[in-house]
Parts: C-alpha cells; sequence; structure tokens
C-alpha cells in the first residue's frame, strides 16, 4: 500500500470530516436531522470552481466563496423550514437535496449533467492544506458548542419548549446551526472538486447525504471526537476492503449494523477525548525527573 494510496483516503477522510462536523452541529448538538446537506456541497463545489477556473480567484478564497454561497442559500431554505416539527424538517432538507441536483444538471453554465472538467488541482486540495482547514474547522466548532451559544444549542436538543420558556430563541440558534453547517458543507464541497478535478450532479445523490448523516451518528450525537473518529474509520473501511471486491459493500454495512447494535450511543456516545489524563501524566514523569536531578 503506496503513501499516495493512504494520502488520498487521508484527504477523502478530512473532506468528508469538514460536511461531518457541520452535520455533528446541526444534528448531534441542535437536534435537526438533514438528509440534504449532499446539495450544499454541491452549491460550495460549484461556486468554488466556478471561481478558480473563470475567474482565476485563489484556492482558499475560493473555498470562501463555496462556503459562503452554500450559506446564504441554507439561511433561505431555513426562513422557510426551520418552523417544521420532526420529520417534516428532515424531509424538506431531502427534497433540497435532490432539487438542487436537478437544477444542476439542467443549467448549461455549469456544464448540465456532463458537470464541470478541468478544475484546477495543482497546490489546491493537498494532504496539508486539508489538515490545515480540518484543524481549524475542529477548533471553531468546539469554541462554538463550549460557549453560551452552544449550550442554547444543546438545550434546544434536549427541550425545544423547555428552552423557549427559559427566554431561548430557538427559531435563531436553529437557524445559525443550520448556516454554520452549510458554511462547512460548501467548503468541503470546494475542497472535492479541486481535488478530483471534475464534477457532477450524480456526485451529489441522495446516497452521499444519508453516508454523511451515517457518520455523525455511527461517531456518536453530541461528540466532535466521534465525528472525526468515525469520519476516518467509514472512510478507510470501504478501501480496506477493496480486495473482497464483490462483498466489500455487505461487509461494510454489516459492520456499521453491528456497531449501531452493540453501541445504539454511537463509537463516543456524547463523549469526548480529552488530553487532560496525557499532559497529567507528562507533567508528573517531568516532575519526577527534576526531583531525581536534585537529589
Amino acid at each position: 500500500m503506496s503513501w499516495d494510496y493512504v494520502s488520498g483516503i487521508l484527504i477523502l477522510s478530512g473532506i468528508n470530516l469538514m460536511t461531518v462536523l457541520g452535520l455533528s452541529l446541526l444534528t448531534g448538538f441542535t437536534g435537526m436531522f438533514s438528509f440534504g446537506h449532499a446539495g450544499f456541497m454541491a452549491i460550495g463545489a460549484y461556486a468554488a470552481a466556478t471561481m478558480t477556473m473563470k475567474f482565476g480567484m485563489p484556492f482558499f478564497a475560493a473555498l470562501l466563496i463555496g462556503g459562503i454561497a452554500s450559506m446564504i442559500v441554507s439561511l433561505l431554505i431555513g426562513k422557510l423550514t426551520l418552523n417544521l416539527k420532526g420529520d417534516y424538517f428532515c424531509i424538506a432538507t431531502l427534497g433540497f437535496g435532490e432539487a438542487t441536483r436537478l437544477i444542476l444538471d439542467n443549467v448549461q453554465y455549469f456544464g448540465g449533467a456532463r458537470g464541470l472538467s478541468s478544475i484546477p488541482t495543482v497546490g489546491t486540495t493537498t494532504l496539508p492544506n486539508v489538515i490545515i482547514i480540518n484543524i481549524v474547522a475542529v477548533f471553531v466548532l468546539v469554541c462554538i458548542i463550549k460557549s453560551r451559544h452552544g449550550r442554547n444549542m444543546v438545550a434546544i436538543r434536549e427541550e425545544e419548549l423547555a428552552a423557549q420558556t427559559i427566554g431561548i430563541d430557538v427559531f435563531k440558534y436553529k437557524m445559525i446551526a443550520l448556516a454554520i453547517s452549510a458554511l462547512y458543507a460548501g467548503i468541503s464541497g470546494g475542497m472535492m472538486a479541486h481535488y478530483l478535478g471534475y464534477i457532477q450532479p450524480v456526485m451529489f445523490k441522495l446516497v452521499k447525504s444519508t453516508e454523511l448523516t451515517i457518520i455523525v451518528i455511527f461517531g456518536g450525537l453530541g461528540s466532535v471526537s466521534g465525528s472525526v473518529i468515525g469520519t476516518i474509520l467509514l472512510t478507510f473501511l470501504p478501501e480496506i476492503l477493496r480486495s473482497f471486491y464483490n462483498w466489500r459493500l455487505v461487509i461494510y454495512g454489516a459492520a456499521v449494523i453491528l456497531i449501531m447494535i452493540t453501541r445504539p450511543q454511537g463509537l463516543m456516545g456524547g463523549k469526548e477525548i480529552s488530553l487532560k489524563p496525557v499532559i497529567r501524566f507528562i507533567k508528573g514523569r517531568t516532575d519526577k525527573a527534576k526531583e531525581e536531578v536534585k537529589s
């Protein structure tokens, strides 16, 4: 297994992780299930690719434009759908995702069903760039979750009526969660476009949205660490099983079902990986070494 192959899978993991992190905020911390995030990825992918191909914009600026384009669309969709409860919002997002794909299928400016090709790939979605973007995304998400706004989102997830009773603007925080998750998905789509070098509407079908939602649940709702671990595992697993070509998707599905049965709360179960024990261990060893030197 060559390093180029492994780095390629790591890049794909990082691309998926961006959308999964946004979905984790929306689904895991705010309690709103979405099956339309492939649509936000598509908007970000086409917007970012258009910026670099037709306007010569730098890669990172194009990613930001793609993310902002997805965010603006999410604000329009949220205005219409966020008053819907439970399964109705989920169905609305599903319809949005499929509508986005069909619209792109018929807009010739974006290549129609053929999509866009010859998207710049050199020096764009490289492994170092992906790692940097992921670290920044995780840091920003953790800061949001640990803030007052993040606690308000968790309160909405736990009991929406009680949150409203104590003065939390439920609609506002749902809108914020949806907008941030769409921003992450748009950046993810832009990264994917510049990694593959081409995009087609068929790449953003319902199956893609379902796969991303499964990763969030698999990792554990309400856990950023779980989202990271779940993304890496479920991106690598189909590739590890590639030698069993005819059976790999069956084995992949069985593995996911097995985890869901044995750990219905997900891998992390809403908990986070903490570095405090490691820091305490290192500090203890350092102090012990200093005492030995003094003695």
